[in-house]
This record gives structure tokens, C-alpha cells and sequence, in this order.
């Protein structure tokens, strides 16, 4: 049976392998081979709010958590495959150290002079590894195959791909398992762990370099595709890791277990007590995963905001929803068997019927102004509305370009003809800022001017702007800017 190969953080020029990326949440289960890499640099960006602290690069709240979370659910995930008996190895790419916020924070003095210091701690891609021994980062190439443990499987495989491999670390002498080491001084560099009661194992190997570029091409088109030497790397890879499968296999075959040996009258006294600590560390397990779920759940619920930003569709219409109500307004979406409303809202001022309209890289023209024209008709013809509703079209033009960077985001023919009709349009961008602004702590002033202006504007419609905005922002840039985190105790 041919194996199922999944690379992870690169890929390989071969159909015999899928692959995924480093922030994906797949399972490993669905695999017999995995050839993972930790490669963290789609977080590794000087993105808005990043820092730096002590020379490295401090992540954003955001950031933080979205590694700390891919970290944690492949170090779950190459646990599990190996238990289950996959092969996992692992290419030990150069060490990358970030700092990420924990959640915790210190609060000093008071009134205007409180200082909130965010608690921060030094994490590192090797924190999707499963391996509790240290490391130090270091470079090198003259390695050699250990005479202990696990070597007899790399012999075929460290005849073609040594050469060709490098060191980025050498882990501490106490390391177990070591099947490589430095040629002078044998400080290992390659390690063998394995599980006695299954037929996997984890080998955390040196380097190969996977985007030489020998291995691509350029087609008709320009695009580049994987080169003869890309597809021949490849092919060889697969070939020799395939092997190592079936010799860790073969050597390490077993009995099953049959059902009546687990009995309860052949337990072994060690193995009674240590099953009830990990009934306890279970339901610990299983609370913690609880509270994180609903943690998570609230995260994802408190964010859903920011689609105001870059999201359109189904998407933009609920996050639209979700404004409106922040802003006091009643809003919810309307469907029957003749109409669909992407939000019907209201308040004391009046009522308004509102259509949704993302681009991704053009402004929004005036092909929604009829359909919400013909939308506050139908509304109209319900036997329970006695007056129009005005009409809001909210446009999130340029939708993937950041906000500050974007072109007028509604045609001139869509806003003049808003106003000949009545009808408002209003930014999504200018949206989510009078909503973030009000779900920070309730104005009602302001709440109340928003409203008017989508009840009394027609045209393009710009938000009431705060006065202390500006002086609000330079604020936020100065913290975020001097603002000395404090390292989390280890």
C-alpha cells in the first residue's frame, strides 16, 4: 500500500505529497508520513501594533496568540501521530525567537498617571517540537551518524541527503535518543525519539534546502513551476524517507494486545495508579479545553467588528448588523418568500433599510444603488411599513487594501446619483471606527449624532468624527511605542 505523505511549513515537487501550511489546524492522524518544518515566518512581520523589546520582535496581541496557538496544536499533533505509529521528521530550520504577549498585565500608579505594562515571554518556532531538552543556536555542516540508537535507520538516507544537510542548533548533552552528532567535539545534532507501546517515531534531523533554485522553473505564462532537478530532489526525498518508514516498522513489530490481557486482574501496581492520574489529568484537560473554547468563541464573537474593515457578502452583512446595533439602532436582517434585506434597522430618529456592498479592488459603483432602490419598493409593499425607509448603501470599497491607503471607495456616478435619490452611503471603514469607539464605552451623544447623520445624509455620508481622535491616536502610538514590557517568570 503506497504511504500517504504530508509535508508541513514547505512543500516538494512530487504528487505523492500534499501539503499544508504552518498556521493550518490539520490533523496529522490522516497520515502515515509527515515531514514537518517549523517555519514561523508568515508571523514574523512588521505588521500594526508589532514592536521590538530587547532586539527581537515583539508580536501583537493578535499575532501572539495565533502562534502560540499553531505552536501548541502541532507539538499536540506530532505527539498523537507518533502514538498512533506514524513516522514524523522533523528539518530542523534555523531557530526563530519572537516575544508574545501572555495576556497578563501589571497596572501602576493612578488617575493620569497609571501605566498599564503588558507581561511578554520569548518563544520560539521550536515550540511546535515535542522535545523538553535545551538547544543552542549554531551553524554547521560536518556532521556524522551516531553509532547508538536509531542510526541503523538513517544509514541509506545519510549516504545521499548528508551532504547536502546542515546544522542550525546542537541540543544539550543530555539529549536522548541522538542518532547525529558534530563531527569534532559530537555534540548532537540529529535525534531519535520513539514510543515502546507503538510503531512511530519522531526524528528531528538537520536541515535540507528546500527552495534551491535549481528546483523551479519558469512556464509559458511565467509562473513558476518545480524544474526536472526540483521534481528529482523530490522523488529521491520521498523515496528515502518511505524506507526509513518500513525499517522503524519492521523493527519494531509487536503482538497486539489481546483484549483479555487488559484486564483489570493483570494490572500491574504502577500501572493502577498511574491510570487514575490521567483520569484526573483528563478532566483537567478537558476543562482547560472547555474554558478555551468558550475563550476562543468570545474572541472570534468580539472581533467579528473588524470585518467592517475587509470583509463582503454574508460576512460584511453581519458585522454591518453588529455595528448598527452598537450604535443604538434595532437591526436585523429581512427574508421572506419575495424579498431578502441585508438590514432592516431603526431607532426613535426613523427607520432605514440598508444594502451591503464589498469590492475587493475597485470602488462600489451603481449596480447596488438600483437593487437597493428596488429593495426600499418591496419594503414598501409590505402590508405592515406605511412609510419609506431610507435607504443606506454601505460600501467597503478596496476592501484588501488598508483604509488609509484607499481611493475614494464609491464611483462619482454612484454618489451623485445617491443624492438625486435620497439615499446615504456611508464607508464601512468609518463604520467600524464609530462602533470600536462606542463598544470601548458607551456615548450617547455621539451614539445619537451617527444616527442622524445616516437619517438626515444623503449622498456620501462621512461619520461624525470625535474631537479628541487625533490626540487619541498620537496617544496610542506613543504607548505602543515606549511602553517596556515585563518578562513573564519562567
Amino acid at each position: 500500500m503506497q504511504k500517504k505523505i504530508l509535508t508541513v511549513g514547505f512543500s516538494l515537487g512530487t504528487d505523492d505529497a500534499e501539503y499544508a501550511a504552518f498556521d493550518e489546524k490539520t490533523s496529522l492522524l490522516d497520515w502515515d508520513i509527515i515531514l514537518f518544518r517549523p517555519d514561523i515566518s508568515s508571523f514574523l512581520t512588521y505588521a500594526v501594533n508589532n514592536s521590538e523589546f530587547q532586539g527581537k520582535l515583539w508580536l501583537n496581541n493578535t499575532k501572539s496568540f495565533q502562534l502560540r496557538e499553531a505552536c501548541a496544536h502541532w507539538r499536540r499533533e506530532i505527539i498523537q501521530a507518533v502514538e498512533a505509529g506514524k513516522i514524523v521528521v522533523v528539518f530542523l530550520s534555523k531557530p526563530e525567537q519572537v516575544f508574545v504577549a501572555t495576556g497578563q498585565t501589571t497596572t501602576t500608579g493612578t488617575g493620569r498617571n497609571q501605566k498599564v505594562t503588558p507581561h511578554v515571554e520569548l518563544i520560539s518556532n521550536y515550540a511546535a517540537i515535542p522535545i523538553n531538552t535545551g538547544w543552542t543556536a549554531t551553524q554547521g555542516s560536518a556532521i556524522v551518524l551516531n553509532s547508538s540508537a536509531g542510526s541503523q535507520f538513517l544509514a541509506s538516507y545519510w549516504k545521499k541527503f548528508g551532504p547536502q544537510s546542515r546544522y542550525s542548533v546542537v541540543w544539550n548533552d543530555d539529549a536522548q535518543g541522538v542518532c547525529l552528532t558534530t563531527q569534532h567535539g559530537q555534540k548532537p545534532v540529529g535525534i531519535l525519539k520513539s514510543v515502546r507501546s507503538s510503531a512511530g517515531a519522531l526524528f528531528l534531523l538537520p536541515e535540507l534546502d528546500f527552495s534551491q533554485e535549481e528546483f523551479f522553473s519558469e512556464d509559458d505564462d511565467e509562473d513558476e513551476i518545480w524544474s526536472a532537478a526540483g521534481k528529482q530532489f523530490a522523488s529521491s526525498l520521498v523515496g528515502e524517507i518511505v524506507a526509513i518508514s518500513k525499517a522503524v516498522t519492521s523493527g519494531s513489530e509487536r503482538t497486539v494486545e489481546p483484549t483479555w490481557a487488559t484486564s483489570e486482574i493483570f494490572a500491574l501496581p504502577a500501572e493502577i495508579s498511574l491510570r487514575k492520574k490521567l483520569l484526573i489529568a483528563e478532566a483537567e484537560v478537558e476543562r482547560a479545553q472547555a474554558a478555551k473554547d468558550e475563550i476562543v468563541g468570545q474572541l472570534n464573537e468580539a472581533g467579528q467588528l473588524r470585518g467592517l474593515l475587509f470583509e463582503n457578502g454574508k460576512a460584511l452583512e453581519a458585522s454591518i448588523i453588529s455595528a448598527l446595533h452598537i450604535l443604538g439602532f434595532s437591526a436585523a436582517q429581512y427574508q421572506d418568500d419575495k424579498s431578502e434585506f441585508d438590514a432592516v434597522f431603526e431607532c426613535q430618529e426613523g427607520r432605514l433599510l440598508g444594502e451591503a456592498e464589498g469590492k475587493d479592488n475597485k470602488a462600489v459603483n451603481i449596480e447596488k444603488l438600483r437593487q437597493l432602490s428596488m429593495n426600499i419598493h418591496e419594503d414598501l409593499q409590505r402590508e405592515e411599513v406605511q412609510t419609506a425607509a431610507k435607504g443606506i448603501l454601505f460600501g467597503n470599497g478596496y476592501r484588501l487594501t488598508e483604509p488609509k491607503d484607499r481611493p475614494q471607495q464609491f464611483t462619482d456616478k454612484c454618489i451623485n446619483s445617491a443624492a438625486t435619490m435620497s439615499i446615504g452611503l456611508v464607508r464601512t471603514d468609518q463604520l467600524y471606527s464609530a462602533a470600536r469607539y462606542l463598544s470601548a464605552g458607551y456615548d450617547e451623544d455621539y451614539a445619537h449624532a451617527c444616527r442622524s447623520a445616516m437619517i438626515n445624509g444623503v449622498g456620501l455620508i462621512d461619520l461624525p468624527v470625535r474631537a479628541d481622535d487625533n490626540n487619541r491616536q498620537a496617544l496610542a502610538d506613543v504607548v505602543s511605542t515606549n511602553v517596556v514590557p515585563k518578562l513573564a517568570s519562567s
